[in-house]
C-alpha cells in the first residue's frame, strides 16, 4: 500500500508514545532466557518485537499476552533444538538470537526479504561466534545463515564495533549463560554506545552481572549465571516518536506526547535537546513533550552517532530550517533496511530539498518557504524513511506519494493514524 500525504497547515492533540521496539525485544529475550515466568507490561507491537516474539516460541518459551502485558515462560540456557528461524526483516532480533542460537546443535535463518535484511552485512558476529567454537555457513557474512552450535566457549572475544552495536549486545545477552568467564574486547570504533547502554540496563534488571569498562570497550562477564524470571514494564519509544515531533515543529502545532521520560537512556531522546536548539517552541515535563509549534526552525549541527534511529526524522525538520545544517558521524546509517544516507537523500531531492551527503555526514540546506511535492517517491521498504518521508509531505506544495508505506509496520503500525489523529492529511491508496 502506498500513502498520499496533503500538504497539513495545523496540527493538534495528545497522544500515548507508542512503547519503545528496542526495550521490547530485548525485554523478550531475557524473559525467554529466564528460568521461570516473567511479565512484560505495555509491550510494543510492530513486526521487528512480533519477529521475537515467534522466534522465542519456535525455541521453547511458552508466550501469553492480552492487551497490556506478555507473560512468558522461559527455557533458560537450553532452547528447544529448531531448523529454521524466520527473523521477518529485524535485523537486531536477527543478531541477537544468532548468538543464542550457538546454544542450539544446527538452525538455518532464512531469507525472506532479499532486498533488505539479506542485503546488511553480519560477518563481524560470524567472526566472534567461529572464534567460540561455533560452525556457521552464510553468504560473504548475510542471509541465509545456518549456525551449527551446542557448546560456545568463553574466553577472550573479540568483535568489531564500526558496523553496528548489535553486534556486542549479541554477545552480551550469550556470555553469562556459557560455563567459561569471557572477556569481550571491542575493536576499532563502537557505533550507538547509547543502545549498548540499554542492553546493559536489561541485563542488569534480569539479574546479570557484567563489569563494563566507561568506554565500553571492554567487559568482562562472569559464567555460569542464571537469568532470573522478572516483571518488566516498557517505556515510551523516543525513536517512533520523534517523527511526530518533528512534524510538530514544522507545522502551527499544539501536540502532546506523553510516556516519553525524561531520564531515559535512549539516545534518540536526544531529538527534544535538537528541536531546542532549532527553536522549536516546546517543555518536556512529567514524561510529556509539548510541542506549540510555529513551523520556524532555525539549522542545527548534531552528532548523530548518539540518535542514530531520530536522524532521519531531524534531518526532514532541517529541511525547512533557516540555515545550513549537518548531521556528522552517521556512516551507521548505510547499514540499515536501505543506504539511509544515499538512498533517503536521493528521495529528499525527488521532492525539492537541497541536500548533500558525504560518506559519514549529511548536510541539509533549509529552505523555510517549504518544498515542491507533488511527486511519487520511494521509501526503499524502510520504516524510517517512510515516517520522515511523510513530515516532508506536510510542508510541500503539492501532495506526495510514499510508495510501500505499509512498510512502516516494522516499528510502528499506526504511525499514519496517530497523524490522522493530529489533524495530518494522510490516506492510504493503493499502489500501482
Amino acid at each position: 500500500m502506498d500513502v498520499l500525504v496533503t500538504p497539513t497547515a495545523t496540527l493538534q492533540g495528545e497522544l500515548g508514545a507508542l512503547s519503545s521496539k528496542n526495550y521490547t525485544t530485548r525485554y523478550l529475550l531475557v524473559a525467554a532466557l529466564a528460568d521461570g515466568t516473567s511479565t512484560i507490561y505495555y509491550p510494543a507491537h510492530s513486526e521487528d518485537s512480533d519477529a521475537m516474539r515467534r522466534c522465542i516460541r519456535d525455541l521453547g518459551a511458552i508466550v501469553e499476552e492480552d492487551e497490556e502485558k506478555i507473560v512468558i515462560t522461559g527455557f533458560g540456557r537450553h532452547p528447544k533444538p529448531v531448523d529454521k528461524l524466520d527473523v521477518g526483516n529485524a535485523g537486531a532480533v536477527l543478531r541477537f538470537l544468532m548468538a543464542i542460537a550457538s546454544l542450539c546443535p544446527d538452525v538455518t535463518f532464512i531469507n525472506r526479504y532479499p532486498d533488505s535484511l539479506g542485503k546488511r552485512p553480519h560477518l563481524d558476529l560470524i567472526h566472534s561466534l567461529t572464534s567460540m567454537g561455533v560452525d556457521i555457513s552464510h553468504q560473504d557474512g548475510k542471509l541465509p545463515i545456518t549456525i551449527k552450535g551446542g557448546n560456545p566457549k568463553g574466553g577472550h572475544i573479540q568483535v568489531s564495533g564500526n558496523i553496528s552495536s548489535q553486534f556486542l549486545s549479541a554477545l552480551l545477552f550469550l556470555t553469562p549463560l556459557l560455563d567459561e568467564d569471557s572477556e569481550i574486547e571491542v575493536l576499532h570504533d563502537l557505533k550507538s554506545k547509547v543502545v549498548v547502554g540499554q542492553t546493559l540496563e536489561v541485563l542488569q534488571q534480569a539479574g546479570i552481572v557484567i563489569h563494563a569498562d566507561e568506554d565500553y570497550m571492554r567487559f568482562r562477564v562472569p559464567g555460569r549465571q542464571r537469568y532470573q524470571a522478572k516483571t518488566y514494564t516498557v517505556q515510551g519509544d523516543y525513536p517512533g516518536s520523534a517523527a511526530v515531533l518533528a512534524a510538530a515543529a514544522v507545522t502551527r502545532s499544539d501536540v502532546k506526547l506523553h510516556r516519553l521520560p525524561v531520564d531515559s537512556k535512549q539516545g534518540e531522546r536526544a531529538v527534544v535537546d535538537v528541536l531546542r536548539m532549532m527553536e522549536c517552541p516546546l517543555t518536556h515535563d512529567n514524561d510529556i513533550v509539548h510541542v506549540q509549534g510555529n513551523g520556524k526552525l532555525k539549522a542545527v549541527e548534531f552528532d548523530g552517532d548518539h540518535a542514530t534511529d531520530a536522524v532521519l526524522a531531524m534531518v526532514a525538520a532541517a529541511v525547512f530550517a533557516e540555515g545550513t545544517s549537518r548531521f556528522y558521524n552517521v556512516e551507521n546509517l548505510r547499514y540499515k533496511e536501505c543506504d539511509r544516507i544515499t538512498d533517503y537523500l536521493n528521495e529528499l531531492r525527488k521532492a525539492g530539498a537541497n541536500v548533500e551527503e558525504r560518506q559519514s555526514e549529511i548536510i541539509v540546506h533549509g529552505r523555510p518557504e517549504g518544498v515542491e511535492g507533488g511527486v511519487e517517491i520511494n521509501a526503499h521498504y524502510d520504516h524510517r524513511v517512510i515516517m520522515a518521508l511523510s513530515i516532508i509531505g506536510l510542508r510541500a506544495a503539492k501532495p506526495l506519494v510514499i510508495k510501500d508505506a505499509h512498510h512502516v509496520a516494522k516499528s510502528y503500525p499506526n504511525y499514519f493514524d496517530h497523524l490522522k489523529a493530529l489533524g495530518a492529511n494522510v490516506e492510504w491508496i493503493e499502489g500501482v
